[in-house]
């Protein structure tokens, strides 16, 4: 058999134990160079640095064509 608790749990002690379990915010930092907001040790989506040097090119997103299915 497997071991049962003596006594049950108030609901203080229960909420106490329960603290810790919760979700974290993100923290978020400023880009340097572009003043986005961004996680820490993340590339920027924004402009694409990292560290002051781009890593990457962000992409251009292209205007949508007002054209009639033929």
């Amino acid at each position: 058999m497997t071991p049962l608790p003596k006594r049950r749990w108030s609901r203080a002690r229960q909420g106490q134990r329960r603290t810790t379990i919760k979700l974290k915010t993100n923290q978020l930092q400023v880009c340097p160079h572009c003043q986005a907001l961004k996680e820490p040790f993340v590339v920027c989506s924004n402009c694409g640095y990292y560290n002051g040097v781009q890593v990457i090119t962000p992409k251009v997103e292209k205007p949508a064509k007002n054209e009639k299915p033929s």
